[in-house]
């Protein structure tokens, strides 16, 4: 553990920075979206163009961390479901997988609470409340169904494009259009996390736990779910790293079929 932790700290920040910024965003963009006071709020009275607008703005905001350089080195998990998933596939060592599930849990909160520092009340009080994820008018059982499709599609997506010759370069791109997608469409079911340190970032500083439980079980069982399916059709050789963006020269700290130096 700690030898992991030494030689791959700069990945493990990475994550961490990189679930950060995406809460800063989804902070940002809930405020200005959602915040009764907001102008653009104001503007836009249609909540169904709000949320085309929410989910473009976090698909956009996916992909610029997928494909920036350190989304290119530290694979860009940002989700303790998705490493989980991998780890399953044997692509993540124990040490690695810890502090990825770590970091991604301390930079999820600490872009909340940054958000929280610079928009106050607006960001922390109803209806945005820290853009904490809820089940919808649906309930908690549509909202843990809605959870593990959602996460069983973006998982099944990401492992037939990430293994699949030249596509995996295009990973990022069908990643956050799902986002996008989801958010539209979703959100009002279960207000789409597909993350639990997502949800938990926005759960600890609002003090709101309700139905915690979806969002801990329902993405990490979606996803080992699709990686189930994928193995039954395509079988663990045709599993080839953990990155999802491979075609790269940063390093490479998983059990990569590529031929990369591991790290």
């Amino acid at each position: 553990m700690l030898d992991a932790l030494r030689r791959h700290w700069p990945e493990y920040l990475m994550e961490a920075a990189g679930l950060g910024l995406f809460m800063i965003s989804a902070g940002v963009f809930g405020t200005l979206l959602e915040y009764p006071g907001s102008p653009v709020h104001q503007a836009i009275a249609d909540p169904l163009l709000r949320r085309v607008l929410m989910g473009i703005a976090m698909g956009l905001t996916a992909i610029g961390i997928i494909y920036s350089p350190w989304g290119k080195q530290s694979g860009a998990h940002l989700n303790p479901a998705v490493t989980l998933t991998f780890f399953r596939l044997g692509k993540v060592e124990p040490g690695d997988a810890f502090f990825y599930v770590t970091a991604q849990f301390a930079g999820g909160i600490a872009g909340v609470l940054l958000v929280a520092l610079a928009l106050g009340h607006s960001f922390a009080d109803p209806p945005v409340t820290y853009v904490t994820t809820l089940p919808g008018s649906g309930g908690p059982a549509i909202a843990f169904l809605a959870e593990l499709v959602i996460s069983f599609v973006l998982m099944l997506v990401v492992l037939v494009t990430t293994n699949i010759g030249a596509r995996g370069r295009y990973t990022g791109l069908f990643a956050g259009g799902l986002v996008a997608t989801y958010i539209t469409l979703v959100a009002p079911l279960s207000g789409m996390s597909m993350n639990p340190a997502r949800t938990f970032g926005s759960a600890l500083p609002a003090q709101l736990w309700t139905s915690l439980w979806i969002y801990f079980t329902a993405p990490l069982l979606g996803m080992l779910l699709a990686s189930e399916v994928y193995l039954r059709v395509r079988g663990t050789h045709q599993v080839f790293c953990a990155k999802l963006h491979h075609d790269n020269d940063k390093r490479c700290i998983f059990r990569c079929g590529y031929g990369n130096v591991r790290g």
